[in-house]
């Protein structure tokens, strides 16, 4: 039996629904690969320093995102095709899947929330850590290697320092900004300003992408469990 009035004319929003849901999820993976291999970042996190590996804190919640927009794409499919079937068991399948990925996206939210300023405060720590080293005038072995991971950070990001402009710094600018003329230094932005400013961005666009899933999401719960009860009602729906 075929669903009339507006339970039909949910089935059909639900489909809709479904189908914005399954390019969310492919949008969501293209972003979270995007920025897995964006030069900026990639550029940083790969980098070493005395036996230590920059911190990737920032890929932990790029490695969700991959995860999280392929799974949208599957359930979005399944709820696509639930909705057209008018499957109570495939709606029912869909719901349990979609109120399993809300409750996670939540938890997400609360964790990046809590540790927004933990990404660029662990890179801001690793660029200390070698900064220190490389304005050594005392001559420490791993100075020329922290001057290396120094020149990505400046060539990455456009920076110079750390924004204190002391007598120590000045003697050795030239060498840990040997692409900068002495008035570039008073133009340029200090690195932790960069690394801020650089995370902050990124971690803006996944807030926003998590934000628009949210609120679709609210939207499908609601049609499906309107759905279900329409084809319940319906005798020969099955």
């Amino acid at each position: 039996m075929v669903l009339t009035g507006c339970t039909k004319c949910i089935k059909y929003m639900l489909f809709f629904f479904n189908f914005i849901f399954w390019l969310a999820g492919g949008v969501i993976l293209g972003v979270a690969l995007w920025l897995r291999h964006d030069s900026q970042t990639s550029n940083l996190l790969i980098l070493q320093f005395e036996g230590q590996q920059a911190p990737g804190t920032f890929y932990v919640s790029v490695y969700i995102l991959i995860a999280v927009g392929a799974v949208m794409m599957l359930v979005g499919f399944l709820g696509c095709y639930g909705a057209i079937q008018e499957s109570q068991c495939l709606l029912g399948t869909f719901f349990f899947f979609l109120v399993i990925l809300f409750a996670c996206e939540v938890a997400a939210a609360m964790w990046g929330f809590m540790n927004k300023d933990t990404i660029s405060k662990e890179l801001t720590n690793f660029y200390d850590a070698a900064y220190i080293k490389a304005v050594d005038i005392s001559g420490s072995p791993s100075k020329d290697s922290a001057i290396k991971v120094l020149d990505v950070f400046h060539t990455t990001l456009d920076c110079c320092g750390k924004g204190d402009d002391n007598a120590l710094f000045k003697q050795v600018a030239s060498t840990l900004c040997p692409r900068k003329s002495p008035e570039d230094f008073l133009k340029s932005q200090s690195c932790h300003s960069k690394l801020i400013e650089l995370f902050s961005e990124k971690l803006y666009l996944i807030g926003l992408a998590a934000l628009v899933v949210a609120v679709i999401m609210i939207f499908e719960m609601i049609f499906t469990m309107v759905l279900c009860c329409g084809i319940r009602n319906n005798p020969g729906v099955y």
